[in-house]
């Protein structure tokens, strides 16, 4: 499309064509984009200087909801194209009116419920791209249009960027590794933990949180991870004592899908209404189990273990509306049509904490501290 005469163009595509037929790759169809609608005639043109069928150049006008493109590209008989290109042999039309009732629901309009994401890459949102859909995808079962702020945790270090956290009624720590911004993901979980403020923590984000909970239940600032502080006297994260000695680091990472077992009664228990699932791992460092049970005295419960008991899963915190931490990854599991548990539960306790919060003005910052007698952060 040129700007300056509002009229479309055919020739990029003619020529990319033509390059590709140069090294031997010859396209059966041609999905042409465009910001706007592409008359017939300039169909027809591609079709005729390409050399495919007419009915094989797919338009494809952008579209303002991502999940919306494969209706459209339904309603140009793409598929049909294919399968008949294919010589497949099909006999049912895809059902597809689940997911026309999807988008239905995302072009609603609906309230705007706002999540805090707190994280040392925020700055590039694709690195959180499956946090920030399966948001959405809970924002929508939830009847509400999330819009994500978006937080440097290394700025929060500085005592700047808190005004950012005012007005927000949930707060996500996704996964990361490296020392970098961690002292501000955990004076985030702080604030979130005193202020009774929606918490979601994935993979790093669920051990912040033990740290910070840590450090208030011990008295102690010297509660860390070992990834971060080797020699801390309160080692809350650690490596497993079978993988200590291990010298390829690559040895001790945990991938891939793993079971854990739900204690009834819990928050994530509730969220999932099952009793046991399996979920998606990356990471290295775990929770100390020296510290299960002092910790558990003061309020954290361990409401999700494997199944032999030795890992701890998911925390979460007693006396809090929804403050709750996965080792595991949630949102690699979401789905628009189906959002993961997790993120329904924590979106649904941020639309309540929406609908009662009256005084978010006087939130907690560093520059506002609550005294609990026990416990304070300070900056690395």
């Amino acid at each position: 499309y040129i700007g300056a005469s509002r009229e479309l163009k055919t020739k990029p595509t003619q020529h990319s064509v033509r390059e590709l037929r140069g090294i031997g790759i010859h396209p059966d169809v041609i999905i042409a984009r465009a910001d706007h609608d592409i008359p017939q005639e300039h169909i027809n043109k591609i079709a005729l200087f390409c050399d495919v069928p007419a009915r094989a150049v797919i338009p494809a006008k952008t579209s303002d909801i991502l999940y919306s493109i494969p209706l459209s590209l339904r309603e140009t008989g793409l598929d049909d194209f294919v399968i008949e290109r294919l010589g497949l042999n099909t006999v049912a039309k895809p059902d597809l009116l689940e997911w026309q009732a999807m988008i239905e629901e995302m072009r609603r309009p609906k309230p705007t419920l706002r999540i805090g994401i707190v994280g040392k890459y925020v700055e590039l949102h694709d690195a959180y791209m499956s946090v920030k859909e399966a948001l959405y995808h809970a924002g929508t079962t939830n009847h509400r249009q999330v819009e994500i702020v978006w937080i440097q945790s290394g700025d929060l270090e500085k005592g700047k960027g808190w005004e950012l956290l005012e007005g927000v009624d949930g707060v996500v720590i996704p996964g990361g590794f490296g020392e970098r911004g961690i002292e501000g993901k955990i004076m985030t979980a702080r604030w979130a933990r005193q202020n009774k403020i929606p918490y979601l923590g994935l993979c790093l984000g669920m051990q912040v949180m033990c740290i910070e909970f840590a450090r208030y239940a011990l008295g102690s600032d010297d509660v860390n991870s070992t990834e971060f502080h080797s020699q801390t006297e309160h080692p809350v994260i650690s490596l497993m004592a079978d993988q200590r000695d291990l010298a390829d680091m690559g040895g001790t990472m945990r991938l891939g899908a793993y079971p854990c077992q739900l204690l009834p009664g819990t928050q994530a228990a509730q969220a999932y209404n099952k009793e046991l699932v399996h979920e998606r791992h990356r990471h290295r460092w775990e929770f100390n189990n020296s510290y299960r049970d002092i910790l558990a005295e003061k309020g954290m419960v361990f409401s999700g273990l494997s199944p032999d008991g030795r890992l701890v899963e998911i925390a979460e915190i007693e006396d809090h509306p929804f403050m709750l931490g996965s080792q595991f990854h949630p949102e690699f599991k979401s789905r628009p049509n189906r959002p993961h548990p997790l993120f329904k539960a924590f979106v649904a306790a941020a639309v309540v904490h929406q609908e009662t919060s009256t005084a978010k003005d006087t939130a907690v910052t560093p520059q506002t501290p609550v005294d609990n007698g026990r416990s304070k952060v300070t900056s690395s």
